[in-house]
């Protein structure tokens, strides 16, 4: 009953809003527009709560009369150890519960929901996200509140967005909106709020999503200046480079940072690996453990229980001793990697940039002693270094750049901000791949490239979006001929092929444009075999598209020639981008209701066949004999059985495990249960494989 007053109400909401945009004659823009400013004013108010909770509960978790700190060491023992054990006794069960989503430190849920959803995220999410981060950092955890607040706001974007059945490219929009305007309120910082969500939410700087992002970054930086006071969130010296010959030391910060970005993304999923898979307790317990570690730790290290940004203020002050620094770079990390892996909710901004301020003050210690007449304080290297730290984790240094310069507002640090980020990020790309965002999506067995997820771009084939409806070149077409066929044809690329249909290049538009202004002199001089530009690397029907991506991006290109067989040039049609981004919305849209529907096995262990469309249903299956010891690529189920496999239930000591999105290279064991999707006809086919 209830759900069926919310969709009335929903309904309803839709249809006045259409209505209104109706009335005001409104384009879609300008109502794109409106909508960011909304999330924008509705992230700030969001913000600002979960900053006053978050305050709130520290203040019950550590009370006194002095600064957090101060606080926190005049607590007992006793009490230091139980209050993170009782936080994690009350944020385990409520993400387990009501939203798995919650757990950890937020930002690669929301790049999945980008990736693998389209954009919609549940709108519990958000309040739970909330109400988990605020206890885990309120009772000490070692996390910060800049995560939570990223997918508060993509969340609650994400819910305005659905409300008002915004098409899912749009939708995307209003998640990076969402996410920009949480950073905004929660840093004071509306340039590095919209750089975060082009950089790393959305991984495109396209301009269509520029305008809403900023408006929304702009508007929650607004909501919480009103609020709150336009406040610096640390406040530091004059610095300033002290020699040029100085500039090389930012430069071996820059890969020292590389180095400890590196360490502490690798630790950070090894905690997370050990109480996944070696710890076994109940998953909303687990917190629990990782309160009790927490809480011994600050029985010798009590800077590290919450975001400790009165230590970073130490930091950037010069207020540490050397030793004391370096050793709270190690125990940070320790105790970050303990929260967020035991099930904690929080974010890693905050932990980066205590981090990076401690092995900053560190390294300007050690560089001021050693070269005292050409070194600043080491509170500038402190403030450097956590750019670095941020840059050589998230792989995004422009974001790093602006967000240190925001936090700040020194301009005097910028030259050696900029060098020390981009070395940090360059060499710990070396050292690793994946970010401290991506590498999460990896181990869900999700694959990142540019901006779309690769697992999904081979599994959709070039027989399913390839094309017979476009303009061939031949390479005796002169000039006026090519550029009739070109105002008649799709896109910007044109296959040429010889006197047989055999391909042998391709001709841009550009090159055309090149010699428009002479089109009256060269159009029996020029032809298609003076300005085509040759391939030798060809897509069958037989490939998949991310095949056909890899070679778009290596010839710059938005359509490519398929051909007969691998080893022929025989024309038979075109593939073009477009038709490719349309089938990867398709089949993401496609997954989401199948994988929601195969939950609905998973749960129920009598009932092993959902319909979800006429003809077709999601079933459980035992794997024919033949599939055992084999890999899901090898055996192409898809192409030879027309079935998907959407997860795959492993049965592990006595425990079952659910991979939501089996990687290709899998392979399938005796003891693995098969949830695949497909024509019920299909799925018998398979179900009788010997």
């Amino acid at each position: 009953m209830k759900d069926c007053k919310s969709n009335k109400l929903i309904k309803l909401f839709s249809y006045y809003s259409n209505i209104l945009l109706g009335k005001a004659k409104m384009t879609e823009y300008t109502f794109m527009i409106i909508i960011a400013f909304l999330i924008g004013i509705v992230v700030g108010l969001a913000a600002v709560g979960t900053r006053i909770l978050i305050n709130w509960i520290s203040s019950i978790s550590f009370s006194g009369d002095g600064s957090l700190l101060e606080n926190i060491i005049g607590t007992p023992w006793f009490y230091l150890i139980l209050i993170p054990v009782i936080g994690g006794l009350i944020v385990g069960p409520i993400i387990h519960f009501f939203a798995p989503e919650a757990k950890g430190h937020g930002v690669p849920e929301v790049m999945s929901s980008i990736l693998m959803k389209g954009g919609r995220i549940r709108s519990r999410v958000a309040v739970v996200k909330s109400v988990t981060s605020a206890i885990t950092i309120g009772t000490g955890g070692s996390v910060g509140r800049e995560g939570p607040i990223i997918q508060i706001g993509a969340g609650l974007g994400s819910t305005i967005g659905q409300l008002l059945k915004f098409p899912t490219r749009q939708l995307k929009t209003l998640v990076g909106c969402g996410a920009a305007a949480g950073i905004a309120a929660a840093f004071n910082a509306p340039i590095a709020g919209a750089l975060f969500a082009l950089e790393i939410i959305l991984m495109d700087f396209a301009v269509v999503h520029l305008s809403p992002i900023i408006v929304a970054s702009v508007m929650a930086t607004v909501v919480s200046r009103a609020l709150l006071g336009n406040f610096v969130e640390f406040a530091v010296p004059t610095y300033q480079l002290a020699s040029p010959y100085e500039l090389s030391f930012y430069l071996a910060l820059g890969v020292l940072t590389a180095v400890v970005s590196y360490l502490f993304i690798k630790l950070l999923y090894f905690s997370e690996n050990i109480f996944d898979n070696k710890i076994k307790f109940p998953d909303y317990l687990k917190p629990m453990i990782g309160g009790l570690g927490i809480g011994l730790t600050a029985l010798v290290f009590p800077q590290v229980l919450g975001m400790g940004y009165e230590v970073i203020d130490f930091a950037l002050h010069s207020n540490l001793i050397w030793y004391l620094a370096i050793l709270l770079v190690i125990i940070k990390i320790i105790a970050t990697s303990l929260t967020l892996g035991s099930g904690g909710s929080g974010g890693v901004f905050a932990p980066a940039l205590f981090i990076g301020a401690m092995l900053g003050c560190f390294f300007g210690v050690v560089v001021n002693y050693l070269f005292p007449n050409i070194t600043a304080d080491p509170g500038a290297y402190a403030l450097v270094a956590m750019g670095g730290i941020i840059a050589g984790t998230m792989r995004a240094p422009i974001t790093a750049i602006i967000m240190v310069f925001e936090l700040t507002l020194n301009y005097e640090i910028i030259l050696p901000l900029m060098i020390t980020c981009i070395i940090s990020t360059l060499l710990s790309t070396k050292l690793s791949r994946e970010s401290i965002y991506t590498l999460k999506l990896l181990l869900q067995n999700i694959k990142l490239k540019e901006g779309t997820e690769i697992n999904i771009m081979e599994s959709i084939f070039i027989k399913e979006v390839y094309t017979k409806d476009f303009e061939i070149i031949n390479f005796r077409d002169n000039f006026n001929q090519i550029f009739t066929k070109i105002i008649k044809g799709r896109g910007r690329i044109f296959p040429v092929t010889d006197d047989k249909n055999n391909v042998v290049g391709i001709i841009s538009v550009a090159a055309i444009r090149e010699n428009l202004l002479q089109k009256d002199e060269l159009q029996d001089v020029l032809i298609a075999s003076d300005i085509f530009i040759p391939i030798n690397k060809f897509v069958t029907m037989d490939d998949n598209c991310q095949t056909a991506l890899d070679l778009m991006h290596q010839y710059d290109c938005d359509s490519y020639p398929v051909v007969e067989k691998l080893n022929s040039r025989k024309l038979i049609g075109m593939v073009f981008l477009k038709d490719i981004h349309d089938a990867y919305q398709k089949e993401i849209e496609r997954k989401d209701i199948a994988s929601s529907l195969a939950s609905k096995i998973t749960m129920k262990e009598e009932e092993k066949h959902v319909h979800f469309i006429e003809g077709y249903s999601i079933a459980e299956i035992i794997p024919p004999k033949s599939f055992i010891g084999k890999s899901i690529r090898e055996l192409e189920i898809r192409k030879k059985y027309g079935v998907d496999v959407l997860s795959i239930k492993q049965k592990f000591k006595g425990r079952e495990k659910l991979k939501a999105i089996p990687n290709p290279d899998y392979i399938i064991e005796t003891n693995d249960l098969l949830i695949i999707a497909g024509e019920i006809k299909n799925i018998n086919i398979v179900k009788n494989i010997e």
